[in-house]
């Protein structure tokens, strides 16, 4: 049933002519045009490495300004061995996690099973931690984590002096400093500052080919040579040395070029699209303005409700408004996560209006 469901919306999401939220499905043959655009498809793959993995990780490196970079099969990996480098280096096996991170709500506490680890709580607030609270830890850490954006919290960033002073805190207690940035790409508006300059405060940074730029799988860990070479032989280890990837090390170069330059006009356009939401009779928006191309949105109706009007509203209309949604802590409202991409850009704040209007219909 479960399945059945999912392919209803899978189908319902490609034949709409308009999606405010999300992109639109692809199938198998329109990945592999993804392929062809992301480089040579007459060279040689990769084995082990090289061909299009080495072009990937030394063009993220100079995006990042980082000595190095190493592709991994996943973000939940890179993460692992960030943190175990920071015990090499530090010598001490706690971690200051936010409970919202990536690594305590999505990755099944790796850290701990996989490497031994422990988490000091860096902040209960729902957002990164900021210096006077890096500075108050009772224990020491060897890493502090910041999640940038901070995805369950609601897609939050700190303000730049933020940023720069939680890591300055950081390093005053003897810690590294590791940016899960899984969707830092789209984090540069809001902070005021180019990739270079926002990977400068950490000592390593992961980040995700498929979360932002559209990609087939894959992420980055980026930083010094040093910790590039431990990466490679814990990658190793963890079996994420792969015999060949490059599928998804071309959807990711593909992905460089066609999304990432898109990414600062979503961000923008994602402040018109939330106005317009939050002006729906009973709507809620978080955060206002958003801070980067994706945000929560909360309705006064049921999960199950706003599920089916979406649906019916994307196979009648042809229209699709805004997945994904789950009931909350807020007495009869659900809540959903926007994501302004695509043709999302083609929408003005009437348009939006205008599709609120017709799922109220739906729901009324």
């Amino acid at each position: 049933m479960a399945d059945d469901l999912k392919q209803r919306r899978l189908h319902a999401m490609r034949g709409c002519d308009r999606i405010l939220s999300g992109t639109r499905p692809k199938t198998i043959r329109e990945r592999l045009a993804d392929l062809e655009a992301g480089g040579d498809l007459d060279a040689m793959p990769d084995f082990y490495g090289g061909g299009p993995v080495t072009e990937l990780e030394e063009r993220v490196a100079g995006l990042l300004g980082t000595q190095a970079a190493v592709f991994f099969p996943t973000g939940t990996m890179a993460q692992q061995v960030a943190l175990r480098y920071g015990v090499e280096r530090t010598g001490v096996t706690a971690v200051a996690l936010h409970p919202l991170s990536h690594l305590e709500m999505h990755e099944r506490h790796a850290y701990s099973q996989l490497s031994g680890l422990r988490a000091v709580t860096s902040t209960h607030e729902p957002r990164n931690p900021t210096a006077a609270e890096i500075a108050a830890l009772d224990e020491p850490v060897g890493s502090v984590v910041l999640e940038l954006p901070m995805r369950d919290a609601g897609f939050v960033l700190p303000t730049w002096d933020e940023l720069v002073d939680v890591t300055v805190a950081a390093r005053s207690i003897g810690a590294r400093v590791h940016f899960d940035g899984a969707r830092l790409w789209e984090s540069v508006i809001h902070l005021g500052r180019t990739l270079p300059e926002i990977v400068a405060l950490a000592d390593s940074v992961y980040v995700s080919f498929y979360k932002s730029l559209d990609g087939i799988s894959g992420a980055v860990l980026a930083g010094s040579d040093e910790m590039a070479g431990f990466a490679r032989a814990w990658r190793h280890r963890h079996g994420g040395t792969i015999f060949q990837t490059f599928p998804a090390a071309l959807s990711a170069l593909s992905g460089l070029d066609r999304e990432l330059p898109r990414l600062p006009d979503y961000v923008r356009h994602a402040r018109t699209v939330a106005d317009a939401l939050a002006s729906l009779p009973g709507a809620r928006v978080f955060p206002h303005p958003p801070h980067t191309h994706q945000f929560r949105l909360w309705l006064p109706y049921a999960a199950d409700a706003l599920a089916e009007a979406v649906l019916t509203l994307a196979e009648r209309e042809r229209i699709w408004f805004a997945g994904g949604w789950q009931d909350t802590d807020v007495p009869g409202y659900a809540m959903t996560e926007v994501t302004v991409a695509g043709h999302a850009l083609e929408w003005t704040a009437e348009d939006v209006a205008a599709a609120g209007w017709l799922l109220a219909q739906e729901l009324d």
